[in-house]
């Protein structure tokens, strides 16, 4: 009886130190959206995505890229993505990303670049909650779907090599 009684008493006690950091957050940063998170919060969020990606997803690999992929990636990355990842993928100084919290990633960066293809796959398809990333899938698995995906991976991998006259391609096909 003891014995429960500590570990109920602990586990209140590690509520309310929770509980009491949470609230000394909320209050710090008044949940607005125009800050950048900090380092444990990024660290501790992109854990939490890791983990919720299926293991046989992450092993998915792209399809072998062709320049017609890239371009209709291009095309409707341009559209679809851009407004909030900017044509280069930099994810600065964009219509809708910059009142997003968090702020939409580089996909120029290391963080992007170095998720598996199913990984970018799947985020792209089903959104990451509590962020503005919206799910691009169905909920269904489609080939014309998935292939429109693939095709979007094959254009996030190509962003850090993007040329000029490609992000002076996209600026025509941007909505806004």
């Amino acid at each position: 009886m003891r014995m429960l009684l500590r570990l109920v008493t602990t586990a209140v006690f590690l509520a309310l130190v929770a509980g009491g950091f949470g609230l000394l957050y909320v209050r710090s940063t008044g949940l607005r959206g125009q800050q950048t998170p900090g380092p444990v919060e990024t660290r501790v969020a992109r854990a939490i995505r890791s983990l919720a990606v299926p293991s046989n997803v992450k092993a998915r690999a792209m399809p072998p890229a062709t320049g017609e992929a890239l371009y209709s990636g291009m095309e409707h990355y341009a559209r679809y993505c851009a407004l909030c990842h900017a044509n280069n993928g930099s994810g600065e100084k964009t219509p809708l990303g910059n009142g997003l919290y968090p702020k939409p990633p580089d996909l120029r960066a290391a963080a992007t670049q170095q998720l598996t293809d199913g990984e970018i796959f799947y985020i792209i398809d089903n959104g990451v909650r509590f962020t503005g990333m919206p799910a691009f899938g169905t909920g269904e698995s489609t080939p014309a779907g998935d292939k429109q995906l693939w095709e979007l991976v094959q254009f996030v991998r190509h962003l850090p090599a993007i040329t000029a006259d490609e992000i002076s391609q996209m600026e025509g096909m941007n909505p806004l």
